[in-house]
């Protein structure tokens, strides 16, 4: 069984904790909403394979208002006309940050999203990419668990 980098070197873990809300803080006054952000967290941890991720963030995005419907065709999104322009921007944002390296579709992606996010959300969103990826490999190092949760997401026990 690997260790656990939370449990192991918890220091470590409250560092990492303390920059991702730093990250949270910077982004929201940069224009990026909590739905955003969740899309970004959500899109990029399904790209990871972060089970664990994935089922706290598609949490996380019903409670930020994100409608199930959008939840359901998030890893086809290109495919529907669900998404507004912000969420298409943030979504090709979530895409090129965690396929790396990036492509150049991707860069083009890069490039139109910058132009709907403009200079500072785009950024904030890139930040907030970089960010669920490092929590992604913690969590996939770590082999966090998912629980099973009760229809009002209450653990099981």
């Amino acid at each position: 069984m690997r260790p656990s980098l939370d449990k192991v070197m918890p220091e470590a873990w409250e560092a990492a904790e303390a920059f991702s809300s730093a990250i949270r803080s910077a982004v929201l006054r940069r224009g990026l909403s909590a739905q955003e952000t969740e899309f970004i967290k959500l899109r990029a941890s399904q790209l990871n394979a972060c089970a664990f991720c994935v089922e706290l963030h598609s949490r996380e995005a019903r409670r930020a208002g994100i409608a199930q419907q959008q939840l359901d065709v998030l890893p086809a999104w290109r495919e529907t006309g669900l998404f507004d322009e912000r969420q298409r921007a943030v979504l090709a944002v979530a895409e090129a940050a965690t396929v790396l390296p990036t492509t150049d579709e991707s860069e083009a992606d890069l490039v139109g999203a910058r132009r709907v996010l403009g200079e500072e959300a785009f950024v904030a969103a890139e930040w907030v990419a970089v960010t669920i990826n490092a929590f992604n490999r913690i969590s996939i190092l770590s082999r966090h668990t998912v629980r099973p949760r009760d229809t009002e997401g209450k653990i099981i026990r």
